[in-house]
């Protein structure tokens, strides 16, 4: 998967051994997936042991999808934010199209507290579609820090006070700047922290809000929810400039999971192999606008597949099959 960077079985079938006609390899990759059967959660057990930095940890909760003929792959996941872009950790295959609800989120979350804590969380962030009542009441009876963006038409309001929608409260800000309400406002039943940016879109011409409800430290609201974005970069690399998620033809959920397990754990070894060599051996260039000329995971899955490809007197090959281990 690494050597060839995509999910596609045909082209998986191709790193095997080249004295075997292609038809058996073919098979053995169907077969893999078809009758292989493992618990998800230890996969998650192993990436955890895996992370390259100590807890509390920043979640970021998000989800993605896409369409192979009929058949809608629907992926809600769970994430660790680091260093720009984030770990897949727990994931759930939704059999239907559209936006989670409470249950499935609450099923994602809970199964990272239920092996790790709530102490283990630093702070729990994620977009507009992640909002409603039993939610939001559910993370603050566990007492998690969150810090979740809302849609600014959402009403809220003070104790004895009329209702507003939430913009209105960034109204008068400046274009660029930020506020944070240092009383709690009620959202639903629920009593939250409000904080908001307000900015300009150019490509549409018009004024946008960006308002983030929290349940403690919402000085730090907008800092935190600004993290978010790391799960959409690891999408980005588990598709278009990584494993290309999407060539697969798979529709079988059971089957799926399966994949994302395999394609979670090449993802990690790039990300370990990129640090690694970035610390120990040689750093990622700077560019001139300042940014990394490669994230870690890219500096990572070339210095593999480069292993993979060129193995014979390949010293780099053992260092990288070592990063694997969490013993």
């Amino acid at each position: 998967m690494i050597k060839f960077q995509t999910v596609s079985y045909v082209k998986l079938a191709q790193g095997f051994n080249p004295n075997v006609e292609h038809e058996s390899s073919l098979r053995r990759v169907q077969r893999f997936f078809a009758e292989f059967s493992f618990d998800p959660l230890i996969f998650t057990r192993l990436i955890y042991s895996l992370l390259p930095d100590e807890p509390p940890y920043m979640l970021s909760m998000d989800r993605t999808n896409w369409k192979f003929g009929k058949t809608d792959i629907n992926i809600l996941m769970l994430s660790v934010c680091y260093k720009g872009v984030a770990i897949p950790l727990i994931w759930k295959l939704l059999p239907k199209r559209g936006n989670s609800n409470a249950k499935e989120r609450k099923e994602v979350l809970d199964t990272y507290i239920r092996f790790f804590g709530t102490k283990d969380i630093k702070a729990f962030m994620a977009d507009r579609e992640f909002i409603g009542e039993e939610w939001f009441e559910d993370l603050i009876r566990q007492k998690i820090p969150f810090y979740i963006r809302i849609r600014n038409n959402m009403m809220v309001h003070r104790h004895g006070k009329s209702p507003i929608k939430a913009f209105w409260l960034f109204n008068n800000i400046k274009t660029g700047s930020y506020k944070h309400c240092d009383k709690l406002y009620y959202l639903g039943k629920n009593l939250v922290y409000l904080s908001g940016a307000k900015s300009f879109n150019k490509a549409t011409g018009k004024v946008e809000f960006t308002i983030v409800a929290s349940f403690n430290q919402h000085d730090q609201a907008m800092i935190n929810y600004k993290e978010r974005w790391q799960i959409e970069t690891m999408f980005r690399a588990m598709k278009s400039s990584g494993f290309n998620l999407e060539d697969t033809h798979l529709t079988d959920l059971e089957r799926i999971a399966k994949l994302l397990a395999v394609v979670a754990i090449a993802f990690v070894w790039a990300y370990l192999a990129g640090i690694d060599k970035h610390v120990n051996i040689k750093a990622i260039k700077v560019k001139k606008h300042g940014r990394r000329a490669y994230s870690f995971f890219k500096y990572g899955l070339i210095r593999i597949a480069n292993a993979l490809i060129n193995p014979i007197n390949n010293s780099d090959l053992d260092k990288c099959y070592k990063l694997l281990s969490c013993t």
